[in-house]
């Protein structure tokens, strides 16, 4: 019985991890989309991204998934940020759940980039974690003396959800 248990829980970790990942970079998609950024970067690497940050969903050591909006003139805004909460059991929303109606009415108000913006994505841990392919060490900008901004949940599941802040100067 107690095996039973621990595969379905494992199982769950899993689906969760995966729901998550595909949330934050379907977001990240729609981001670049509306700042009418070229998207060819992230649909190119899309699965190594989504195994890589799955894999750091199930093991728990993902703090934070951080796509950095880098301009011409130097200055790194804006900043969106994914947080991942986790809880313990597994026992809150059984539900997977994500919100994009609410993120599309979110996006409608961001505010358009110079041309020739570039980006990028950093990944932020719990503590160890695991290597991953085609993920490096890299420095996070700063937020330091940015307007935060709170979407809230983008997306929750059994074990984890994710969340959305923006960063803008």
């Amino acid at each position: 019985m107690s095996y039973t248990s621990t595969s379905v829980s494992t199982l769950t970790r899993t689906y969760t991890a995966t729901h998550l990942a595909d949330v934050i970079l379907g977001s990240i998609a729609d981001i670049l989309g509306t700042l009418r950024l070229d998207p060819t970067l992230i649909f190119a690497d899309w699965d190594t991204d989504q195994r890589a940050i799955s894999a750091w969903i199930v093991e728990g050591s993902l703090k934070s998934v951080a796509l950095e909006c880098h301009q011409p003139s130097g200055a790194v805004t804006p900043i969106f940020e994914f947080p991942i909460s986790y809880t313990g059991t597994g026992e809150g929303d059984r539900k997977f759940t994500v919100d994009r109606a609410a993120l599309a009415r979110y996006l409608a108000k961001l505010q358009n980039v110079p041309t020739g913006t570039s980006y990028q994505l950093f990944c932020s841990f719990n503590g160890p974690h695991s290597s991953q392919p085609g993920w490096s060490t890299g420095n996070r900008a700063s937020t330091s003396g940015m307007r935060s901004y709170s979407f809230g949940t983008l997306g929750s599941a059994p074990h984890a959800s994710a969340s959305l802040r923006y960063f803008v100067k």
